[in-house]
């Protein structure tokens, strides 16, 4: 059985692509991660990172594969259309979104941004993709060793949050989530509790944020203050912000060394291996 787990990022940023030579090293994709676990390979979110990555796996050929959203705001969902293996009846792509508060679902989403004057090819033309839909704090079955929870995040209209234990190892993605809700966030903090990896919201920092409050983003040090509450081994700042330049991610990194010793602050190309 193979015991391979680790976790690829193909997309860092949040809100929008930032492409140019300020963003080189972290890179300027939004959102989008694969996991493989022993012989399981699943996507999260599929942002303008998810082009490169589609075309990567075709070149490995045909597989079948879980794409689990986090939510479907543009910056998670813009690269589907351009999702190679989307398109391609011999993949199989199982697409699952847990974040819906309003009776939406994620095929009904999907169909509004691929439909016309927003976009000239129809969602019925991603021939390899099931669109299913679970319900946030929810654990989505499986046949393998994979354990998959889930939590609801605190995010305007709605976001869910992931975790992956794998053979006494996990990883936890928590984005897009604004701290701030008791409830929510005692969740968060049981759901990331002695976690191996916490990828985390980490768009603003502590003074971005009291212009920003109330848009569905943390900060860098709340990150790093919920990773001590909850025993997280090593903290993954995440979504960075668009106007964050490589500059200023590293005055940031800089920053959360002093406060959370061994903090890593995600980029395109990373690799984590718990």
């Amino acid at each position: 059985m193979a015991t391979e787990f680790s976790l690829r990022c193909w997309g860092a940023r949040g809100s929008t692509p930032t492409p140019g030579a300020s963003t080189l090293r972290y890179g300027g994709e939004t959102t989008c991660l694969e996991l493989r676990a022993g012989d399981a390979l699943l996507l999260i979110d599929c942002g303008s990172g998810a082009r490169n990555l589609g075309m990567n796996l075709c070149s490995a050929g045909p597989r079948e594969f879980d794409l689990l959203f986090t939510h479907t705001h543009l910056d998670h969902i813009c690269g589907l259309p351009f999702f190679k293996p989307a398109y391609d009846e011999r993949f199989k792509v199982r697409a699952w979104a847990g974040h819906f508060e309003n009776g939406n679902s994620l095929s009904e989403i999907v169909c509004r941004i691929m439909s016309p004057p927003i976009f000239p090819v129809a969602a019925k033309t991603l021939k390899a993709v099931e669109f299913l839909n679970f319900r946030a704090g929810e654990k989505l079955k499986r046949d393998d060793d994979l354990e998959i929870t889930t939590c609801r995040l605190n995010h305007p209209g709605g976001a869910c949050g992931y975790r992956f234990d794998f053979h006494g190892k996990s990883i936890a993605i928590v984005t897009d989530h604004e701290h701030g809700d008791a409830e929510i966030d005692a969740n968060v903090r049981r759901f990331v509790k002695d976690v191996d990896y916490m990828i985390y919201d980490a768009m603003f920092t502590d003074e971005e944020y009291l212009i920003y409050k109330g848009w569905g983003h943390s900060t860098w040090q709340k990150g790093l203050e919920l990773a001590k509450q909850a025993g997280v081994k090593t903290p993954v700042l995440f979504h960075h912000d668009p106007r964050h330049s490589d500059d200023a991610m590293d005055a940031i990194g800089r920053a959360a060394e002093k406060v959370f010793p061994g903090t890593l602050i995600a980029f395109e190309g990373m690799v984590i291996e718990p």
